[in-house]
């Protein structure tokens, strides 16, 4: 049996914690899970009847269907739903960590995130890292992770993320391209069950540079890496037009596409699939998703959000976790 996933409770300002009481209801049980929050604060946002409080994970096998299970975490303050509430900030981040422990200690399968405000944490909290994925990185003692984006029809990954786009040609080396290419790569097998991804590979320049007609970035550091890693029985291809490698045709030749900046990545995804575009973050010891939204201030408590990013999230942790357990046996 999959054990089940942590689902952190997120800014408690923010829509994470209405959406969660959907996701109970539209899974019907088919994906376990359990939510770390504040009991009083899912009273507050929904029906008493739809919670049940559990004090182990485990125990989220045993709710009803449709009911959401809940590990209380006691919070300083009731949600204001007035935007950002600086003095929940440290208790956003304990439940986080607090879910590390969890899968740390196989207790659940893997973390799902709900949405954090990364200026409440940083002056509440003084928290020091730009957001999710490098705090986890930290937790888990790890220099670095890669961003994945994935939808149905399309799965990428950005080389660098949040950085300037003037800085993106001097952060992109050649080590930190082949990690992120070696780590999608192993990340394919080990938890989407594809032996042997193919991976294509963005160029950073218009048309790829053009044979250097439109900078060398293309000749002097993404093609050395990708021969490389050909040479070591990788399916690669590129570097390609990155203009040209996201229509339906193009997708259907590959398996994932790794990109040299954040937009270059993220437009096609956001693009194709708004609502159901899902955040994992890879090369952690756990595997992390998260609804690929913000917290989304001023519809917090208006029960009309759309919920459809969190329902995929766990739905893809939960295929990522099977993924993982059948390969380990």
């Amino acid at each position: 049996m999959i054990k089940p996933i942590a689902l952190t409770s997120g800014d408690p300002n923010g829509v994470g914690l209405d959406l969660c009481f959907v996701a109970a209801q539209k899974l019907k049980g088919s994906i376990p899970f359990f939510l770390i929050a504040d009991v009083t604060h899912l009273k507050a946002r929904g029906s008493e009847d739809a919670i049940q409080l559990i004090e182990s994970p485990s125990q989220a096998h045993d709710v009803p269907t449709g009911i959401l299970p809940v590990i209380h975490h006691a919070f300083p303050e009731r949600p204001s739903l007035n935007g950002m509430q600086l003095a929940n900030a440290g208790a956003i981040i304990d439940v986080i960590s607090r879910a590390v422990d969890y899968v740390n200690s196989d207790q659940a399968s893997a973390i799902c995130t709900n949405p954090i405000h990364k200026k409440v944490l940083q002056d509440g909290a003084g928290f020091p890292f730009p957001g999710h994925t490098e705090f986890l990185a930290h937790l888990a003692k790890q220099e670095h992770s890669v961003m994945m984006l994935a939808c149905d029809e399309l799965r990428v990954v950005p080389v660098t993320i949040h950085i300037a786009l003037a800085d993106v040609a001097k952060k992109m080396t050649s080590q930190l391209l082949r990690y992120t290419i070696q780590t999608t790569h192993d990340v394919m097998i080990s938890d989407f069950g594809i032996m042997s991804p193919r991976i294509a590979i963005a160029g950073l320049n218009p048309h790829a540079g053009e044979q250097g007609a439109f900078g060398r970035e293309e000749i002097d550091v993404i093609s050395p890496v990708l021969e490389t890693l050909r040479s070591n029985g990788m399916n690669i291809l590129g570097p390609m037009s990155a203009d040209t490698m996201f229509h339906a045709q193009a997708r259907r030749s590959y398996d994932v596409a790794v990109c040299m900046y954040h937009d270059q990545a993220l437009i096609p995804i956001k693009t194709i699939d708004f609502f159901g575009g899902v955040n994992i973050t890879l090369g952690l010891p756990f595997i992390r998703t998260s609804p690929d939204h913000g917290t989304a201030f001023d519809l917090a408590g208006t029960t009309t959000a759309n919920p459809d990013s969190l329902i995929a999230a766990l739905k893809t942790a939960h295929k990522m976790a099977h993924s993982r357990v059948k390969n380990d046996t």
